[in-house]
């Protein structure tokens, strides 16, 4: 075969993959669009006031100019690329860009605060960080607290930037030799303590990933426009605003502002989308719109909702009030994107899906062995877009991969048509709005207020059903309880917290229930 290229057998079910021994990602998904004659086919469009598009000839001139902008700082193979930035045609130019050059890009949570962005440079050693102007009050001081001191500290555009240097640089850049199984790229994932894990994955990855969920469970073509109000960030936006739709040679539309329900409209009302991407806090707050405004949605052949457990009864009214199907599933960072996920005209409402195409899933109890239909167990899933393993974390990476399997955490069963359903972490993570968060992270911030002496935080279900966090606060002195102490302790979350781990409800007890050891028993409060 010829190097950097993979095919793929289409009439197997799955689809199967030959790689070449030489292969960087970068030519089939950028590249390979210019020899197939879409270099005039527009590949991003950005949903702002200047209505910027970029072509696929255009993005290929991009990607070779930040990958020569990037080798131009002294970057070496192997170096890690933290990207702290927004959706937007920049953030494919820097990941694509590293790639090809043999870096290791990693995008980062653009909504987390300095403290965890200076863990995260510490953690990754990395040489260069590269972010949006947007996020410069978070990310510099997380570079001046930091222990280590990347080489590299530049705004992605503006002057000065990666972008005014990439002006200056060459469009031809070779791509790097790698192995299909090499380290391609990272994400960062919390764990049940709330410490972000370097996240590695393979070259091969993304191809899996789009195939089997983007074409093989989606149907996706060329002629499809997909939109994300997931960001790039996440291993869920970065399969649907960027790998499908490069994949199969479609366009995205990119925005990079907070996804409001009428921002969402807009967008869909003035692009057309024809793929749809959301999680289920976003489909409640776009249903609650309707009472004033049915927004067109026409173009839309498909709605897919990931991140958090779709309830049934939200999925049953969107689905008669716009007659889309919304499709529910279940992906991982570790997985890279859905592997179990309901389908067009066969969906249950209740049920993350089905497995699909290239994974296989299995419910096991304790010893690890297979339970019976329909009793609850350890999630556990096989398949080709596997982690390699956990940054620095073999502990982890060991107890997470067994025999080729991935522990997912979850608890789950299956139902005699092979519907699985989410029953609920096997740990006292929360997922918030599609986004883990830890309740100790939360807790330490409640218990950094004067008037706080202990502090607990669960899930708890709002009036969609989705989750939210909780906290159940022991104070100095429990007369002081009020709701103006309330939002005053809100406040305080807010100074120091991303937006989505900032309690919902307050309350104030006596005390907390815990073990003979003093550990918190979390599990007691979400049964109150």
């Amino acid at each position: 075969m010829t190097d950097h290229t993979v095919a793929v057998d289409s009439s197997a079910s799955p689809a199967a993959f030959t790689f070449s021994d030489n292969f960087n990602v970068c030519v089939p998904f950028i590249d390979r669009h210019l020899a197939e004659g879409r270099g005039d086919k527009i590949a991003i469009r950005v949903h702002d006031g200047d209505g910027e598009t970029v072509t696929y000839a255009a993005l290929a001139e991009n990607v070779s100019r930040a990958g020569n902008a990037l080798l131009g700082q002294g970057l070496k193979s192997g170096d890690r690329v933290l990207m702290i930035i927004k959706d937007a045609p920049e953030f494919y130019y820097v990941f694509w860009g590293a790639i090809r050059a043999g870096l290791i890009p990693v995008p980062l949570n653009t909504l987390l605060r300095a403290k965890d962005f200076a863990y995260m440079v510490e953690n990754s050693e990395a040489t260069a960080v590269i972010y949006s102007e947007e996020y410069l009050n978070e990310v510099e001081p997380a570079l001046a607290d930091a222990s280590h001191k990347p080489k590299v500290q530049m705004r992605a555009t503006g002057g000065d930037s990666l972008i005014s240097k990439m002006a200056d640089m060459s469009a031809d850049l070779a791509p790097t030799d790698a192995d299909p199984g090499d380290d391609c790229f990272w994400l960062y994932s919390s764990g049940s303590t709330g410490n972000p894990k370097g996240v590695v994955h393979a070259h091969k990855d993304m191809v899996v990933t789009s195939q089997h969920y983007g074409v093989e469970t989606l149907g996706m073509t060329d002629a499809d426009i997909c939109f994300s109000a997931a960001k790039l960030f996440f291993a869920y936006g970065l399969g649907n605003a960027m790998t499908f739709p490069l994949w199969v040679g479609a366009e995205a539309i990119l925005f990079g502002g907070v996804p409001t329900p009428g921002v969402m409209h807009e967008v869909i009302e003035a692009h057309h989308p024809s793929l749809y991407f959301g999680v289920p806090t976003l489909y409640a707050a776009q249903l609650r719109t309707f009472e004033e405004r049915t927004p067109d949605l026409s173009s839309l052949r498909l709605c897919i909702s990931a991140g958090e457990a779709l309830p049934p009864d939200l999925l049953k009214r969107w689905t008669a009030k716009t007659g889309i199907p919304l499709l529910d599933g279940i992906g991982t960072t570790e997985i890279l994107h859905i592997f179990l996920s309901n389908r067009e005209g066969d969906i249950k409402p209740g049920a993350s899906g089905k497995t699909v195409p290239g994974y296989e899933g299995r419910i096991v109890d304790g010893d690890g062995n297979e339970v019976p239909t329909g009793e609850t167990g350890s999630l556990m899933i096989k398949g080709d877009s596997l982690l390699k393993y956990y940054w620095r974390n073999p502990e982890k990476t060991a107890e997470a991969l067994r025999d080729g399997w991935m522990y997912t955490g979850d608890t789950y069963y299956v139902d005699e048509d092979g519907f699985f359903f989410c029953c609920g972490r096997s740990d006292d993570m929360l997922k918030v709005g599609g986004i883990w968060c830890s309740p100790v992270e939360i807790e330490a911030k409640l218990v950094e207020h004067e008037q706080v002496l202990e502090a607990a935080v669960v899930g708890r279900a709002d009036d969609d059903e989705l989750i939210k966090p909780e906290a159940f606060i022991v104070l100095n002195n429990a007369g002081d309880a009020s709701d103006a102490l309330a939002a005053e302790l809100l406040e305080h979350c807010k100074s120091g917290l991303a937006r989505y781990k900032y309690p919902r409800w307050f309350n104030f007890v006596d005390d907390l229930p815990k073990t003979a050891t003093g550990k918190i028993q979390r599990f007691r409060l979400r049964a109150d």
